[in-house]
């Protein structure tokens, strides 16, 4: 579970730090232009707000708390599960290559977290 954290706390740096510093950038990524049109104003505060993500989820591995763990854990899939719908209903007409490159990212996204927190909450009750 603590890998789990630590995986998805460095991703969400790494975007965090590529979507506020170089908003353009990401944007041309294949997948993420699919949607345009380009704003920077929104690009730079997904990439504020994945940093605080980062924080959260850091947080969570270094002091492996029971309450902290399930919240960033929560938080991470409240945005990962909507992530993965949106796209979902949006892969007609592109590139098939990328797309599902894009399904298998996203489907992981949501599926390490989400097997992480049911870890969490049956290692709760174990513990009740």
């Amino acid at each position: 579970m603590r890998s789990v954290l630590v995986i998805f706390a460095a991703f969400e740096l790494v975007l965090g730090v590529w979507m506020t510093f170089l908003p353009a950038s990401f944007y041309e990524m294949p997948t993420v232009d699919w949607t345009p049109p380009y704003s920077e104003h929104l690009f730079r505060d997904l990439g504020g707000m994945k940093l605080g993500m980062a924080i959260v989820l850091t947080a969570a591995a270094v002091s492996f708390d029971w309450l902290l763990t399930r919240v960033a854990l929560l938080a991470y899939l409240a945005f990962s599960v909507t992530h993965m719908v949106f796209h979902l209903g949006h892969l007609e007409g592109d590139s098939p290559g990328w797309s599902a490159v894009l399904v298998a990212i996203i489907t992981l996204s949501v599926l390490l977290p989400l097997t992480a927190l049911i870890s969490a909450l049956v290692g709760t009750r174990r513990m009740a």
